[in-house]
């Protein structure tokens, strides 16, 4: 009895289906909207011509999640120090560039869990994610859900 007056309570405040959620909404809008991205150049995984243009392996997964949610991408160009202050105060939704699971920004990206493992110049593994606004959890698992059907391409 008690569990199914959990239920209800939940299916009456609107929580049912819901789960997660993004603080600030972030999904939602992009869903056939805007998705804001930022790219920091790092070869060979993502690379800013001086045109502005971004490409490379991870621009290329950005565009394919956009495609599948009828995203358009607004692309911000800049060093990861300035894409990370620029999501924290909630400018971008992504931020890509060949960024390693033990990224130092953690405090202001929240990174993705590992989609690709590579080795480095020096011979270690690196496991490379793509950084996403904190909080944005529809959007995290949106786009892990799509990098899981991905693993392996790049």
């Amino acid at each position: 009895m008690l569990l199914l007056a959990g239920a209800t309570a939940l299916t009456s405040s609107g929580c049912a289906g819901t789960v997660p959620l993004d603080a600030k909404g972030a999904l939602k809008r992009a869903t056939n909207g805007p998705l804001y991205v930022g790219a920091a150049e790092n070869l060979p995984w993502t690379r800013v011509a001086d045109d502005g243009t971004v490409s490379g392996p991870e621009a290329d997964l950005i565009r394919d999640y956009a495609s599948g949610i009828g995203a358009r991408i607004h692309w911000t160009r800049d060093a990861v120090s300035e894409l990370a202050r620029r999501m924290k105060d909630d400018q971008l939704d992504l931020v890509i560039g060949g960024l390693a699971a033990d990224t130092p920004w953690s405090d202001k990206i929240a990174p993705t869990r590992p989609y690709r493992t590579v080795r480095s110049a020096d011979g270690s593994k690196q496991k490379l994610v793509i950084g996403v606004r904190p909080g944005e959890n529809a959007l995290q698992v949106s786009l892990e859900r799509f990098l899981a059907r991905r693993s392996g391409e790049l």
